[in-house]
């Protein structure tokens, strides 16, 4: 294992976002600020408690993974892509640095990203709902995890894109869908029965719900299920990565 390339990886990685802190911390956060505003004071006063919660904080786990998915797919994408774009990649593919080592230090700078944003949200919401985190490290690992899996995602997106209009497609006309539906903002529970049936084909549902067990210990589906979907699309992600250094799909002429 070639630790110097990775950390050389990852460092730089790192170093772009500092140097782009406003887009990659505080605008997320500012956005997810807003959330709170709107869902936990204005339509939270309207509703009085899920399952024994109160709405404001209800909604704090959903948010977090709203924003650690995209922001996961968008670093994780953009990183990967640039080099790409401006051909540094053949650099990379020719060094002696094998594709778990590029792999580790693109998806890991993205996964890092994504973790720090999901606590900084965290510790925000405590300024505006009360929270109890029943299982910290739970929380943890749901948050590492769902950070990892897609950071995974965004990479392979961002070695599929030949744009930057394609970096946008599937987080815009996708993910962030798929986030709303997936009961950030509700418990599926509240749902009539056939719509309950097509949200469990949500897969952002078990993570949404397993994260959200972590806090309260209420979920929408088993936490073994929650855990099981995580590491399985977790391990598809990597089955796909692996899948395009072996054949250099996007990567070589």
């Amino acid at each position: 294992m070639n630790h110097r390339a990775i950390k050389a990886i990852y460092l730089f990685e790192m170093a772009r976002t500092w140097r782009t802190l406003m887009q990659s911390i505080v605008s997320p956060v500012l956005s997810t600020s807003l959330y709170f505003i709107v869902f936990g004071a204005a339509i939270g006063s309207r509703i009085d408690q899920i399952e024994g919660v109160s709405y404001g904080s209800f909604i704090v786990p959903g948010l977090i993974m709203l924003s650690v998915l995209t922001q996961s797919v968008a670093n994780a994408s953009f990183g990967i892509y640039f080099p790409k774009f401006t051909g540094t990649i053949y650099e990379i593919l020719s060094a002696p640095v094998s594709f778990l080592e590029i792999a580790l230090g693109y998806v890991g700078a993205a996964a890092t990203k994504s973790i720090i944003l999901g606590l900084i949200i965290l510790a925000t919401a405590w300024l505006f709902v009360p929270l109890k985190i029943a299982h910290p490290l739970w929380m943890l690992s749901f948050l590492v995890l769902t950070s990892v899996a897609f950071s995974l995602l965004g990479f392979i997106i961002g070695i599929w894109a030949d744009g930057f209009e394609k970096l946008q497609i599937v987080p815009l006309l996708i993910i962030t869908p798929l986030t709303f539906l997936g009961g950030s903002f509700y418990s599926i529970s509240m749902l009539p029965p056939i719509w309950q049936t097509i949200a469990l084909f949500n897969p952002v549902v078990y993570l949404v719900s397993g994260f959200r067990w972590s806090f309260y210990e209420i979920s929408d589906v088993d936490i073994g299920i929650s855990v099981a979907a995580t590491c399985g699309f977790l391990l598809a992600g990597m089955a796909v990565v692996w899948w395009i250094f072996k054949t250099g799909y996007r990567l070589k002429a």
